[in-house]
């Protein structure tokens, strides 16, 4: 069973290959937006909110693991987020995400990742990822949505 798993990743998945994303935030990627149907974030100030800026560095290291992958038979999902959210960015500006991967551990990826929005350095932190079988993992959802 692992020498099949180890088979299916392409070879070069190691650690110290780098990826760099770059995203305008629009409107409706504010805090505002993030829950519409909660009063609370509707009355936040509009600006990027923590949760789209948690899917941006996550988006960063897919597009950097997904060359590796035998996509869309593998894919990759969050197993862990440990990231600070140090300043606010409004929108219009350009978030650069870049991330590098530090280590592989079988299925398991660590990263590093930081985000800057040409004024200010917004995150820095550590995402963790792992790879799987998406037939298999969508077969547990789905058992798993059948369970009362």
């Amino acid at each position: 069973c692992a020498r099949k798993k180890a088979q299916a990743m392409k070879e070069g998945l190691q650690p110290g290959l780098e990826h760099e994303l770059r995203y305008t935030v629009p409107p409706d990627k504010t805090v505002p937006c993030l829950y519409p149907e909660s009063a609370s974030f509707r009355d936040m100030p509009q600006v990027f909110a923590t949760g789209f800026m948690v899917g941006l560095l996550e988006w960063c290291c897919l597009e950097l693991v997904k060359p590796f992958l035998d996509w869309p038979r593998e894919q990759s999902v969050g197993t862990h987020v440990d990231v600070s959210h140090i300043a606010a960015t409004p929108p219009g500006l350009t978030i650069t995400v870049k991330a590098r991967l530090e280590e592989v551990d079988g299925r398991r990826l660590v990263f590093s990742v930081r985000a800057h929005d040409g004024v200010d350095l917004i995150s820095t932190g550590r995402h963790e990822r792992f790879i799987i079988d998406a037939a298999r993992f969508n077969a547990r959802m789905t058992e798993k949505r059948s369970k009362p």
